[in-house]
């Protein structure tokens, strides 16, 4: 066995572990990295598939990656990530026979003529939403991904809006699509692109906040985009280890760490599968589940019986299929707003007998059969144009394609998985006829394959647990104080199963190595230290 020290070990080299270590080294710490894959990135990663075709592995438009303060702040560009976009946003046909599509422009005027022609009425509104989201956007953003708890940023939030706006807003946020759709648009087409990309997100389309994830979709598309890294995810990945690295940074692929080392209540080091020991004398940070991270890398002996109760009712979001194309051709797409459009969605367009239904009845049926267990006849399906997006993921002429939709609830099979994806090569064909004669190669990925090429996807989750209210804020990954502090010294978690979650946005990793700055601070750090074990124990050790 070897034994090396560190100032901070990092277990995990996906995007928050990334971040986390590009923000440690800038405050001059001594940073090993530790993962157990060959490659960074985590669920941040692409492949090559069909001769000359690139295929993200998992995430593929990263919106919020390219409006992350915390991203931004690591000047990415100088490491080799650029940006691409689509000609447009994302399109959404009302169904198979849909021969126009809602459709986000990448101008907010275009867009909002669009709408006008459904709604007068939407022109306006969409502008103002516009308009709105310009006013609060940097001051939101820091709210979400750079601060915890977000007192400062959430005042200056305050200060920009005005108490009774800040009211109406926060309102505003806990509506569901179904409502705020209502609320917002006169005509169907913007009720039908709100309720779409809330449907990024697992919280049911009626139920509480799902329209804010909608909205701030919506909106990051209306502002940024939904660019990719040019030449694929990995792209990104490997930009932020050029980051870490550059910084100062270690970073060891094919090498899992398979054990936290505590004493005296205190994270001291980790210990790896290759037989390596890594003392890390200030912190380690943990880039992986929570599940993972206290029923398995943690010693039995150190985790509150509470807090392993408490995990028992952790909620993972819905299992995926993804299925990844190579097409000699562009899809064939019915709807003119899908072909210029790097997501399009899909589906959810008939009832069990078969007859259309509207886009937002559509959605409210479909997340019903998930939750009840019924495998849908036309499931949603969110659709990846990668070669329109960025040509370089394929020849000239062809198409690097993908389109992923969820299994029921508890339902990660291989059987049911396949007639999941069966039905969404069902909905594909309806709206692109022709669409299976261009298919050069097919590969599906179930719930299983997704785990088994990231442990932290567990049963196909992709958001690192339910972005739903009940398990959000304070209450992720278990009710507590909410943030990176853990109820062991100086070992902080740094993945999406802790506050501000799913998305790629560095905001778990950056707030994870705040957090042990802060500690480590010669003055105020064991005052907070001491502070947030009581608050930790209060919660998880006191008797019942």
């Amino acid at each position: 066995m070897t034994r090396t020290s560190s100032d901070a070990v990092i277990i995990g080299a996906g995007h928050h572990g990334l971040v986390a270590a590009a923000v440690l080294a800038d405050a001059g710490w001594d940073v090993v990295v530790l993962e157990g894959q060959d490659e960074v990135g985590g669920a941040v990663r692409s492949r090559e598939g069909h001769p000359g075709f690139t295929v993200d592995r998992f995430s593929a438009f990263y919106p919020l990656g390219a409006a992350s303060p915390v991203i931004r702040g690591l000047d990415l560009g100088a490491h080799g990530l650029r940006w691409v976009h689509a000609p447009s946003v994302v399109a959404h046909p009302h169904g198979a026979d849909d021969e126009v599509g809602a459709l986000v422009h990448r101008d907010p005027q275009r867009t909002a003529d669009a709408l006008g022609e459904d709604a007068a009425a939407d022109r306006d509104a969409w502008l103002r939403l516009v308009e709105q989201w310009q006013a609060i956007r940097d001051p939101l953003l820091d709210t979400l991904l750079t601060a915890w708890p977000p007192v400062g940023s959430a005042i200056r939030l305050l200060s920009r809006l005005g108490t009774a706006d800040a009211l109406r807003l926060a309102r505003f946020a806990t509506l569901p699509a179904t409502r705020m759709g209502e609320e917002l648009f006169a005509g169907e087409l913007g009720r039908r692109l709100l309720a779409g990309n809330a449907m990024h997100a697992d919280a049911p389309i009626d139920g509480a906040i799902s329209g804010t994830f909608g909205w701030l979709l919506l909106m990051l598309g209306q502002d940024v985009g939904f660019p990719v890294p040019a030449g694929g995810a990995g792209q990104l990945a490997e930009a932020l280890r050029r980051r870490a690295v550059s910084a100062g940074a270690q970073v060891i692929t094919g090498d899992a760490v398979t054990e936290i080392v505590v004493s005296g209540g205190r994270a001291v080091g980790v210990r790896t599968g290759a037989g390596h020991e890594v003392a890390a004398r200030r912190a380690v940070l943990a880039d992986v589940s929570a599940t993972a991270l206290y029923g398995a890398l943690l010693p039995e002996d150190v985790v509150p019986a509470r807090l392993r109760d408490d995990l028992t009712r952790f909620d993972w979001d819905l299992g995926t299929v993804k299925i990844d194309y190579a097409l000699s051709a562009p899809a064939p797409w019915r709807a003119a707003a899908a072909h210029g459009a790097g997501t399009v969605h899909v589906g959810a367009d008939l009832d069990e007998d078969g007859r259309p239904i509207g886009a937002v009845e559509g959605l409210v049926r479909w997340n019903a059969d998930l939750r009840s267990r019924r495998v849908p006849r036309a499931p949603f399906g969110l659709v990846g144009q990668m070669t329109t997006t960025d040509p370089s993921r394929s020849p000239a002429g062809t198409e690097s394609m993908w389109a992923y939709t969820h299994v029921p609830s508890g339902l990660t099979g291989r059987e049911v998985a396949d007639q999941v994806a069966a039905n969404m090569e069902d909905v594909l064909e309806r709206h692109a006829p022709g669409f299976r004669d261009l298919v050069l190669d097919r590969v599906v990925q179930r719930p299983r394959d997704l785990q088994d090429d990231d442990a932290n996807l567990v049963g196909g989750a992709v958001n690192g647990g339910t972005a739903q209210l009940h398990q959000q804020l304070v209450f992720r990954p278990t009710p507590g104080p909410g943030g990176a502090r853990t109820v062991v010294d100086r070992l902080y978690l740094a993945s999406a199963a802790t506050h501000p979650g799913g998305g790629v946005h560095g905001g778990c990793g950056y707030l994870a190595a705040r957090a042990a700055l802060r500690d480590a601070a010669p003055v105020l750090g064991p005052l907070r230290r001491r502070s947030s074990s009581a608050l930790l124990d209060l919660v998880y050790r006191a008797p019942r």
